[in-house]
């Protein structure tokens, strides 16, 4: 169940490591296009809205996904997930039940998207779709990931970006993080959310205003602000880009006297977890971990379960800085599909 960390040459300007792998993702670059320009597109007479990423890792998919479901409800409508659900040992298609359904049935974010709406996971995104349709009163998807595999006809693409990692050095996987070359994702995405500050958004930000495709500001906001102010705390996260928690730890109050960082998705084993308590205990900390990391733990082994309770988990949402920028993308998405469905009549 364990992910990869992603290499930390792709993070940097340039690299030895990068140059010699260049052959490489020009071969893989080429793929991505063919399949952006050429993917087999099932068709659903439902509304489908993805949130991806340009690049490998977490970028901000799942909450922005969530709040778009919020933004789907104000507008009445039913909104369903769909998810390829990451690292689950099976492939068919399954209608996520949190009461029955572990990390390892399931993967961890579709643990996260099934308290917001009905989600289901599937390798093949089309079966999960199906399900959902056949078994939930869905009426608005949203696809968590799966832009550039294209197995669905989606209506609106939004890309969540982190600002301040970007889009690490500019090559694609594996030379760098781009999952495709970035003006073939540019030229089928519609919108772009840019989540926080930093000068990493500058690039893609230029590509898609020349596009003509809209931008949304937007930002990671920590929930429950009163629990950690003041307390000293071990902070430690499986999830692509750590750094992001941390500062929504210190936006909370908390000191942070140490740091582990594990792999994005990352199964965390019973020593791990002694290692951590044992280091907390001695130093008189508090832990704190994602809540992304609290469902792999609270459907763990025993001794994940037992850890996962001693542990202060801290929640964050998404918040646009348009008051009415969700209700858009809503809005837009239900557009397109209405014109999709007029031109196929």
């Amino acid at each position: 169940m364990s992910g990869r960390r992603a290499p930390d040459f792709w993070w940097r300007p340039a690299s030895l490591s990068a140059r010699l792998l260049l052959p490489a993702a020009a071969l893989v670059g080429a793929l991505a296009r063919r399949n952006l320009e050429n993917g087999r597109r099932a068709a659903f007479d439902l509304p489908v809205l993805c949130v991806g990423n340009f690049t490998a890792g977490g970028g901000g998919k799942t909450p922005t996904a969530l709040a778009l479901a919020a933004a789907a409800r104000e507008a009445g409508r039913r909104p369903g997930f769909v998810s390829r659900g990451y690292g689950r040992s099976a492939r068919q298609a399954l209608i996520v039940d949190p009461a029955r359904h572990t990390v390892a049935d399931v993967g961890d974010e579709p643990l996260l998207l099934v308290a917001a709406a009905p989600t289901a996971v599937a390798a093949d995104r089309a079966a999960a779709l199906r399900l959902l349709e056949r078994e939930r009163a869905v009426d608005f998807v949203i696809m968590d990931d799966g832009f550039q595999s294209q197995r669905l006809l989606i209506d609106y693409a939004v890309i969540a970006l982190d600002a301040r990692r970007g889009l690490g050095n500019g090559h694609v996987v594996p030379a760098g993080p781009l999952r495709a070359p970035l003006l073939d994702q540019v030229r089928r995405a519609d919108a772009l959310v840019v989540i926080g500050t930093g000068e990493g958004s500058e690039g893609p930000v230029r590509a898609m205003a020349r596009a003509g495709r809209a931008v949304f500001a937007a930002r990671l906001a920590p929930k429950s602000r009163h629990i950690l102010i003041g307390e000293k705390v071990l902070a430690f996260a499986g999830i692509a880009d750590p750094a992001k928690f941390y500062a929504s730890l210190e936006e909370l109050g908390a000191e942070i006297a140490t740091t582990r960082d594990f792999p994005d998705h990352h199964g965390f084993s019973d020593a791990e977890l002694d290692d951590l308590v044992r280091t907390a205990a001695e130093a008189g900390l508090i832990l704190a971990t994602t809540r992304k990391d609290a469902v792999r733990l609270a459907t763990g082994s025993p001794a994940a379960r037992a850890f996962h309770r001693d542990c202060a988990v801290i929640d964050v949402a998404l918040e646009f800085a348009g008051r009415h920028d969700a209700a858009r993308i809503v809005k837009e998405t239900l557009a397109a599909y209405e014109r999709r469905r007029w031109a196929t009549r």
